[in-house]
């Protein structure tokens, strides 16, 4: 007889129980180190990519590397989860990560920037973890708690998160103890951060969350998706069910929804250390300027959640997508202004919350429980990739224009978004 069956037989579990709350705990906390891989890893990679090749638009690559290589292991993260369960998908990823701050750091010191982006692209497999995670917390969930839960993991990660650019001048210290350029001693941080999370996923994890939901009842729960208009059945009550189409149309709508508004983050962020830079700007301003945006990220990530249980997923997109469009005007207005700068990155992070967070509770809910795994690793690796591709191409947009131009640029991405939230609304 199976641990989880015990469990079942003592009436311990079931959905949104003990074993929910204890689950989402051990995200939480596994989260709040990976975040630490993340923020430093975007802190640095821009710059530290721009002296050890001599060229601003290798820049680029910095976020573009950390993205492709989340990318690439969304997929097989997701088919890792659905045999083996999610634990050993997340201690696998972090262990990924671990041997990726070794190779960054690897990279300064002979002095190669293609063995640095390497680095970093392993490392971004931590934010593939990540994304995982805030699933992972939806396993056992009940429906009307699936987006208030998958936001309490993704808020987990504002911790390290923050921490993570503000950790350039203890990192400088640490590179300097350790020999090697200044900034690279960043990366010790993390890798100190994915062995802990290896440790937290491994011993906590136990029953793993997917494999114990399997062995569960059907959902019985329901959901709202959008806010009554009148007697509609979608209304805002979530005493109607969520339909599940048959057609697979609205998962890829949401899923282009949600990277877009990757892409549109990734690529102003991407850019906006050496925009600092180039306006009398200081590591110090950058850390901090970062640390913001990421806040903005992840902070309100649970009335995000609340708000989408509350008045309908695809309205909390719609939010999001007002607040990035704030963003992208005031990153076009900003000019040398350090102040507007900061002001359309928190504002970029506020608008990316609501969407990711509203957009993977309605891929969910559209999903059958035995497909989600695939289509949440679809959209993982699809809204990484948009990354990747948005990072890499912003250096270019960069050096062609300026951060004004970049700013017109993601406006055009932001329409298609908001285009295909109203497709999905319909």
């Amino acid at each position: 007889m199976s641990g989880a069956t015990v469990v079942l037989e003592t009436g311990e579990l079931r959905r949104g129980g003990r074993l929910q709350r204890r689950t989402v705990a051990v995200l939480a906390t596994a989260t709040i180190l990976g975040g630490l891989g993340v923020g430093a890893s975007l802190s640095v990679g821009a710059l530290l990519l721009a002296e050890v090749s001599g060229n601003d638009a290798i820049s680029g690559l910095g976020s573009a590397m950390f993205n492709a290589g989340a990318a690439a292991a969304g997929i097989p993260l997701a088919r890792v989860a659905a045999r083996h369960g999610r634990r050993r998908a997340l201690v696998a990823g972090s262990a990924v990560a671990m041997l990726g701050a070794v190779v960054a750091i690897l990279g300064t010191v002979v002095h190669q920037w293609w063995l640095l982006a390497l680095g970093i692209a392993m490392l971004g497999v931590a934010s593939s973890v990540q994304l995982m995670s805030r699933f992972a917390a939806t396993d056992l969930a009940l429906p009307r708690n699936r987006a208030r839960d998958l936001s309490l993991v993704a808020w987990a990660i504002t911790v390290g998160a923050v921490v993570g650019p503000n950790l350039m001048g203890p990192g400088a210290v640490v590179g300097e103890a350790l020999g090697v350029t200044p900034l690279a001693g960043v990366f010790v941080f993390p890798f100190v951060a994915q062995i802990l999370a290896v440790l937290v996923n491994w011993f906590g994890l136990r029953p793993d969350p997917l494999l114990t939901a399997r062995q569960l009842p059907p959902e019985t729960d329901s959901v709202p998706v959008a806010p009554a208009a009148g007697d509609g059945p979608q209304g805002g009550s979530g005493s109607a069910p969520l339909p599940i189409p048959v057609s697979n149309r609205p998962r890829v709508l949401t899923v282009f929804m949600i990277a877009m508004a990757q892409a549109i983050m990734v690529a102003l962020m991407a850019m906006t250390p050496l925009h600092l830079m180039h306006h009398e700007g200081t590591p110090q301003l950058v850390g901090v300027t970062l640390s913001l945006h990421i806040a903005g990220m992840y902070a309100l990530s649970p009335v995000f959640g609340v708000l989408a249980g509350r008045i309908g997923r695809v309205q909390v997109i719609g939010i999001g997508w007002v607040m990035l469009l704030g963003a992208v005007t005031l990153a076009y207005f900003a000019g040398a202004s350090h102040a507007l700068v900061q002001i359309a990155l928190v504002l970029l992070g506020l608008g990316w919350g609501a969407v990711t967070v509203a957009g993977a509770a309605l891929l969910t809910e559209l999903t059958p429980s035995a497909d989600r795994p695939r289509w949440q690793g679809r959209s993982d690796t699809i809204m990484s990739a948009a990354g990747a591709v948005a990072g890499a191409l912003s250096g270019i947009v960069f050096a062609i224009g300026d951060f004004s131009f970049l700013a017109l640029v993601t406006g055009g991405l932001l329409a298609l978004g908001a285009l295909a939230t109203l497709r999905v609304r319909r």
